[in-house]
């Protein structure tokens, strides 16, 4: 009669993934944002996994956790088998709805560049859905459910350079006559790209001292609706006040433009599908 050993008790899988997830991330509270979870969440799953496997696989310090040996040689198989397992699930949502295209994207560009050119999209495209989440980086494509990133940055997918300068209303431009007027005005900011001013100014008037001085937004959209009701001058990025340029509604008053070493770009981190619905909106998208 033969005999088969144990089975070995399985190992839960959101202890692998809370394990595999700090391992890559260098800590807790990183792991506790990709995965949706509280720091002491992942702490906790951490634990349980050592306790099982009776082995450490994190050092506990005073600025954070380290790797033990273990741990090391564990994780680049942990981390290729976790890929692989997200790529199978996106291959199973790509091809149960294959008509639907998930874009991550940056909210200004969501807002003021996106936004507009849907419309157009559908009508070209009437049988996709597009599903847009804005959020203020790119995203792992390798584990998050997007098919494209949209986003300012470097590398492929080029669709037009960053390029920026002052813009305002037509009645704030009337007082300006030089670079040196910005002091007499408010000169708005955003958050995110909070050197803009910094990095013009040092191109287009660098003997000239100017402090900026105005309001610090958020959200990019909202600075540019307040430009254009002449709260002050905003330093604009081209792809984004285009529309609004267009129809008068922002001018800028000094020719000087200053191009950034990035630029806005598409992406995808999975190879497209000739004729699916994910190269039909990039491919849209990448000539609009």
């Amino acid at each position: 009669m033969t005999v088969s050993p144990p089975k070995p008790r399985d190992i839960p899988l959101n202890a692998l993934r809370a394990f595999e997830s700090a391992a890559r991330l260098g800590g807790f509270a990183a792991a506790g944002v990709e995965l949706g979870v509280t720091p002491g969440a992942v702490t906790a799953h951490v634990k349980a996994l050592e306790a099982e496997l009776g082995a450490t696989l994190f050092e506990r310090q005073a600025k954070g956790v380290a790797l033990t040996a273990l741990g090391q040689r564990c994780l680049p198989q942990l981390v290729g088998a976790f890929d692989a397992l997200a790529g199978a699930v996106q291959r199973l949502r790509a091809e149960a709805a294959p008509r639907v295209v998930h874009i991550a994207t940056l909210p200004a560009i969501a807002q003021l560049w996106l936004s507009p050119r849907l419309p157009q999209l559908r009508q070209a495209a009437p049988e996709i859905s597009i599903s847009i989440t804005a959020m203020e980086a790119p995203p792992n494509l390798k584990r998050a459910p997007f098919d494209l990133c949209l986003f300012y940055g470097t590398g492929q997918g080029r669709l037009a350079e960053d390029v920026i300068f002052p813009v305002c209303s037509p009645s704030v431009a009337e007082r300006m006559q030089r670079v040196e007027d910005l002091a007499d005005v408010p000169c708005l900011s955003d958050a995110t790209w909070a050197q803009d001013w910094r990095v013009w100014l040092g191109q287009a008037a660098p003997v000239v001292s100017i402090l900026p001085r105005g309001p610090v937004f958020s959200l990019y959209a909202l600075a540019v609706e307040e430009a254009v009701n002449g709260a002050g001058v905003l330093m604009g990025h081209e792809a984004l006040v285009a529309r609004h340029m267009a129809r008068g509604a922002l001018v800028a008053p000094f020719g000087t433009r200053v191009t950034l070493p990035r630029s806005l770009r598409l992406w995808a981190a999975r190879p497209v599908v000739r004729g699916s619905a994910v190269e039909t909106v990039q491919r849209w998208l990448s000539k609009a």
